[in-house]
This record gives C-alpha cells, structure tokens and sequence, in this order.
C-alpha cells in the first residue's frame, strides 16, 4: 500500500505533502494564537447581566396580562414546546426556579430543558428496542427484555432531572466554598462606605474570576435590590436559589440588619467568622474520620503485600528443605 493510494486525482506525492504540512503549520499556529489569548471573564458577565436588567425591567414594568413566555424568534426546540404546550404546564415554573438555582435563567435554558425532558425518554426507548429486539445485544427472556426496556425508559426520563440536580449541588458546593472570602470583601465594602446594593455589586465585579457562581448570585441580588419594591424579597430570593444553610443565615442576619438598623459592616463581620469556623470544624472532622477511612485500604492494599515481602522469603527457604529431603 502506498501514499499515492490515498492522494485524490490531481496531486502528485510532493504537492500533498507540502499542502498537508502547510495545513498543519496553519492549524498549530491558530491553536497557540487562540491559547495566548486573554479572555476576560467580566466582558461576557457584563453583557448578561444587561441581558438581565433589561429582563427584570421589561417583567416588573409590564402589565400581567401582557407578558409572555415565548419569545418572538422560534427554533426548532420552541416549536416543539410550543406545540406540545409544554410551557403551560405547571411544572414550567418549577423548572424555572431550578434551572435558576444551576445559574441557567434565560428564556432559550427553559425552552431547551423542557425540549431534552420530552425527547429523553422517546431517545432511550428507541435506543434499549434497536439494542435489545433489533440487534438482539443481549439474550434475555421476554419478560426480561420488556422489563429492561422500561427500565431504561423510566431512566431516561429520569436523566435530566438528575443532571439538573447534580448541576445545583456543584454549583452550591463551591458558593459555599468562596462565601468566607466573599464575606470578607464585603466587610470591607461596607466600612468604606459602601451600601448593600454597592456592595454586592463591587464584590461580585472583584470575584468574577476567583468565584464566578458566587459573582453571579451577587450581580443578580445587586439588580433585584434596585428593581424590586421590597428589598426583603431580593434578599430572600437570594436565599431560595442558593439553599445553603450558609447563604440562609447571611440573609437572616442582613434582614435583621435592615429592620433594627444594627451596623451592616458588624453584621457581615460576625457572620464572616462564623462561617469561618464552621469551614474549620468541616475541616476538622474531615481530619478526625481519615483514620477510619483509611483502615480498610491499609488492610486490603498495604498489608498483604506487606506480609509477602516479610514471610515470602521465609516460605520459599521452607519449601525448598522440605523438597530437597
């Protein structure tokens, strides 16, 4: 088999080599010239926080009966939703408020996770039939098969609700993880001068890098303080999508704040070291279980070979005499 098997008509074996490595002198230079590039987190947050303000806007200024779920531009997966009548269902809103807990809050997130929710369980029926009653991958009994085509269904239906719920958590996790430090710069804010709504907003501009969920929760507290007429339902907002007990003690103690007029910055710097001690005594416990967690894998993985490497010896010599008698 040569290379001029696979040259098309037209190339000699020189032309094809010098365009095959012109391609990839191309490619290799578009690959470090994309890799070099400073990308700026903020520029993308700032647009979509506009994005959002003119959302909050246009949602609080229109009238009830004129607002509308569905956009005026329809795709493929809206018009699937549309006509199935998905976004009436009451279910919509629920999906809303979750898709809004993972950080997903656009109108096409909705649209698209209603889409995959109606078209997962047709795609791993039609999937678990072909595999098991066309292909026949697999040798099971009737009732075996009917039983684990409907597992495989019920699964499916199942797969976007739990990738959404595994989003949350992930994205709660490392809130959690950047909220000490978050509470830090926000002390500091306060003792400036600072007011709540300024606050957050400086303070998710400077953690947009370092903690991009946590930056996103606070823009989009930041917007709500200014648009809603009742700042308790902002912060409480706040609490509903990010349903940590951390986040849910720094919004009682905020509400408190503003209803007795206690000091913002003093609240915010209790609250700083509470959690601050809380992360170490997590940490701390963690440290306390390693040794019970570590006992079934010295047993199983270091003493075995352990024992080998001090009574092999030992064994083989034994073996040895009595073979040799």
């Amino acid at each position: 088999m040569n290379l001029s098997d696979f040259i098309p008509s037209g190339f000699t074996e020189e032309e094809f080599l010098i365009l095959s490595a012109s391609l990839t002198v191309v490619a290799i230079f578009f690959a470090i010239w994309y890799s070099l590039l400073v990308k700026d987190p903020s520029t993308k947050k700032t647009a979509e926080m506009a994005k959002l303000r003119d959302g909050l806007r246009k949602d609080y200024l229109t009238p009830r009966h004129r607002r509308s779920l569905t956009p005026a531009s329809a795709t493929f997966m809206r018009r699937v939703v549309d006509y199935f009548k998905l976004m009436k269902n009451d279910q919509a809103e629920k999906y809303a408020f979750s898709l809004s807990q993972a950080g997903k809050r656009t109108p096409e997130d909705l649209y698209r996770y209603l889409f995959f929710k109606l078209v997962s369980p047709l795609t791993g029926a039609a999937i678990a039939y072909l595999y098991i009653y066309v292909l026949k991958a697999v040798e099971l009994p009737p009732l075996g098969q009917a039983f684990a085509t409907i597992s495989v269904t019920l699964f499916s239906a199942k797969l976007p609700d739990i990738l959404l719920k595994n989003t949350i958590m992930k994205r709660h996790e490392l809130i959690k993880k950047s909220l000490p430090d978050g509470l830090d710069l926000m002390v500091i804010c306060t003792e400036a001068g600072l007011s709540l709504d300024a606050a957050f907003a400086r303070v998710s501009k400077e953690m947009i890098s370092a903690a991009p969920e946590l930056s996103d929760e606070l823009s989009l507290t930041s917007l709500e303080l200014g648009f809603l007429p009742d700042r308790k339902k902002a912060l409480n907002n706040l609490s509903a999508r990010v349903d940590i007990q951390m986040m849910r003690s720094l919004v009682n103690a905020l509400i408190q704040s503003e209803k007795f007029g206690t000091p913002l910055s003093q609240s915010l710097r209790v609250m700083s070291a509470e959690l601050r001690h809380e992360r170490l005594m997590k940490a701390e416990e963690k440290a306390a279980k390693l040794p019970a967690i570590m006992t079934v894998p010295m047993i199983v993985f270091i003493l075995p070979p352990l024992i080998i490497v001090l009574l092999g010896p030992a064994v083989i010599r034994v073996i040895d005499n009595f073979i040799n008698r």
